[in-house]
């Protein structure tokens, strides 16, 4: 049956209790909605009838539901039988309001739900990570601007089916913005702007581009946010300007979460782990750093023997096409022919160091990339809350013990009841910015370990890099092995004996 709850009928009472039980909007748990009922001093028989009606078993609890729950709770309390006919003969002007114990039993239970949730990503695997969105940014070939050129980007969103436009400037915003929304999160730093750019430049910066947005767009939390989707699904004109104006004022992640005044409850009962943690990581942005080096040295080996091979197989050419009656001796055009057979055969040679220079890069050092801006946003994320949120805690501190110290200088010195009052309530007034100050602290360290732990997950990227390091340069050798084994026979036959023939020949001669 389908129960009219139009705004006049619906205490404003059923709209906090939705609010309550709800997380942002979303239908009601189970578990939260049989909570509910068990604060209702209601015999069982009665509850089982109102769960029938209004609960799992009827879909979803949305929030018709919860309202027809409450009005059934409230005719239940009065002495009715509930029953859909309270509704097909109910004429009065707003639905009765439910006697209800202490909600507190109610918040845990969907505060533990909402943890439960949240510590679902410590079980996320790379894997799982991968499939919240695939993000692909490409460089526009043409710069655009009459006077000022810049470049722009398209960017494409799997998760989303979207295709947009963006300049530098506008990740720049969003950016800012993030810092500002998740200032316990892990947000990876931009590459830097350089004024004068060359193509290999923009190549870079479109590759860290692109990292950076799969971070940011793959992070279980951050890709919820309403900032993600105008970013990557918003067409018109000036984005930077528009998603500036439109998310300026949005609170921060702390304001809004459900767990923000539990979650020292949430804490691990080892405070050491943060620390272990924290150095850990550092130690690892050490050893990634020096692996991505290593990588990249290789890659340029690969590339500076592509084209040291070119040269190479050109000189060889050069040598096989020199006029053999301007030189004296009688083997030059037996070995003429050989040089221009090796030129050849080494002519693979390039094009075989380039794309497995090329692969090397996309599967291993592009990855270790990655891996390497998690790694610093994470360090970055516990020097940012080591530098502001420490140092704003140890000045109200401060503060308090200097107001303490008037009040009682105040008092020994008989000052006026009204200015001890002020004065109270300045202590007051403090007192509640060193709480939040404790609760943004909690919840910043509950952050912080979650954080880690989805560091945890990039980590085992690890593994599946050095297997395709390993398969690449083993592949690489083995086809750079094939072509100099090839080229054996040509030197057995062009070269091998020419020093022994001409050693003959001046013997005989």
């Amino acid at each position: 049956m389908t129960t009219d709850f139009s705004a006049g009928k619906v205490p404003a009472f059923y709209r906090e209790i939705f609010e309550t039980c709800s997380a942002n909007g979303e239908p009601i748990h189970r578990d939260v909605f049989k909570e509910l009922l068990s604060i209702c001093k209601l015999e069982t028989a009665t509850l089982k009838i109102i769960w029938d009606l209004t609960g799992p078993s009827q879909g979803s609890i949305t929030r018709t539901n919860l309202y027809k729950a409450l009005a059934l709770v409230a005719w239940a309390q009065e002495g009715k039988t509930p029953s859909n006919k309270l509704f097909e003969n109910f004429s009065a002007k707003e639905y009765p309001t439910p006697e209800l114990n202490d909600l507190t039993s109610v918040k845990n239970v969907k505060t533990q739900l909402s943890l439960q949730s949240n510590l679902a990503i410590l079980g996320l695997s790379y894997s799982d990570i991968k499939q919240l969105d695939t993000i692909n940014v490409e460089l526009v070939p043409e710069k655009k601007g009459l006077i000022i050129k810049y470049s722009e980007y398209i960017v494409t969103s799997r998760r989303f089916g979207s295709k947009v436009t963006r300049r530098y400037n506008d990740f720049v915003a969003l950016y800012e913005l993030l810092l500002g929304r998740f200032p316990y999160r892990i947000v990876p730093r931009l590459p830097p702007k350089k004024i004068v750019s060359d193509s290999h430049f923009l190549e870079s910066r479109r590759r860290a581009l692109q990292r950076w947005l799969t971070l940011v767009c793959r992070h279980p939390t951050i890709c919820h946010d309403a900032l993600i989707s105008f970013f990557v699904t918003d067409q018109g004109p000036d984005i930077q300007y528009r998603i500036r104006d439109i998310f300026r004022r949005a609170p921060d992640e702390f304001m809004t979460s459900d767990l923000a005044a539990t979650a020292k409850s949430l804490l691990p009962s080892d405070c050491s782990e943060f620390a272990t943690n924290r150095e850990q990581v550092r130690s690892l942005v050490l050893v990634v750093s020096r692996l991505k080096q290593l990588t990249d040295a290789g890659v340029e080996r690969s590339q500076a023997y592509a084209r040291d091979s070119e040269d190479l197989a050109n000189q060889l050419k050069i040598l096989g096409n020199v006029n053999p009656e301007q030189l004296g001796s009688g083997h030059w055009k037996h070995m003429q022919k050989g040089f221009s057979l090796l030129s050849e055969k080494l002519m693979s040679i390039p094009s075989k160091a380039n794309y497995h220079a090329s692969m090397e890069q996309v599967t291993v050092c592009e990855r270790l990339d990655l891996l390497l801006d998690v790694l610093v946003a994470h360090r970055d994320l516990c020097e940012r809350l080591e530098r502001g949120l420490a140092h704003d805690h140890q000045a109200a501190l401060a503060k308090m013990l200097s107001l303490k110290k008037r009040r009682i200088q105040g008092v020994i010195k008989g000052a006026d009841s009204e200015s001890v009052e002020q004065l109270e309530a300045r202590m007051l007034a403090q007192e509640n910015i060193i709480s939040n100050m404790e609760l943004r602290s909690d919840y910043s360290l509950y952050c912080v370990h979650m954080e880690t732990q989805l560091v945890h997950a990039y980590l085992e990227t690890l593994s599946s890099i050095f297997t395709s390091l390993v398969c690449l340069h083993t592949r690489a050798h083995t086809e750079l092995a094939d072509v100099w084994n090839q080229v054996c026979p040509t030197i057995e036959k062009y070269f091998s004996n020419v020093e022994e023939n001409a050693t003959n020949g001046n013997k005989i001669s």
